[in-house]
């Protein structure tokens, strides 16, 4: 099992994040999973590389396919809800790569689990805008190239490596 740890900080609190290597998120508290975000391949295409959006939010940043678990919400479910939000595409096939725990350093910060995925997609159509209108375009990035788009350092370095890793089982 492969663990790195980080610290960032977001809005002016810092968090402890440690992502894990994990072939199944089973052993997670379902209620602590708030994130799930993908890489997610083209089923007739996988070496085009995988898909990141741009968000309106921070414009010219760019982040894997994924967002929040909804109330009531498996994660699952929220993953293959995210990628036809943000990127009209149907997700056919997936497997977990790894999660990051997350605990917030503020007195009585409770920690949360963002959920990474590798999935095997297909378009539904022409992406034109996800609902909320935060997604302004997506593209594919090839796992060698990526840094160009979103670098989180050695944490995106295994990400990537794993989500290729496991396509190799998904295709």
């Amino acid at each position: 099992m492969h663990t790195i740890t980080s610290i960032t900080t977001h809005k002016g609190v810092q968090y402890t994040n440690e992502y894990t290597d994990a072939d199944s998120f089973d052993h997670l508290s379902q209620e602590m999973c708030t994130q799930c975000y993908a890489f997610a391949f083209l089923k007739d295409d996988p070496a085009k590389g995988f898909i990141v959006v741009n968000n309106i939010t921070k414009p010219g940043s760019y982040t894997p396919v994924g967002g929040s678990v909804e109330s009531g919400e498996h994660p699952d479910q929220a993953l293959i809800r995210e990628v036809r939000e943000e990127s009209n595409m149907k997700v056919l096939k997936y497997l977990p790569i790894g999660y990051q725990k997350t605990t917030p350093q503020t007195e009585g910060g409770t920690p949360f689990y963002q959920l990474r995925y590798v999935c095997i997609v297909e378009p539904y159509g022409p992406f034109i805008s996800d609902p909320a209108g935060k997604v302004t375009e997506i593209i594919f990035v090839s796992p060698e190239t990526y840094t160009t788009y979103f670098n989180w350092g050695e944490v995106s370095d295994r990400l990537v490596k794993r989500a290729v890793e496991r396509l190799r089982e998904l295709v």
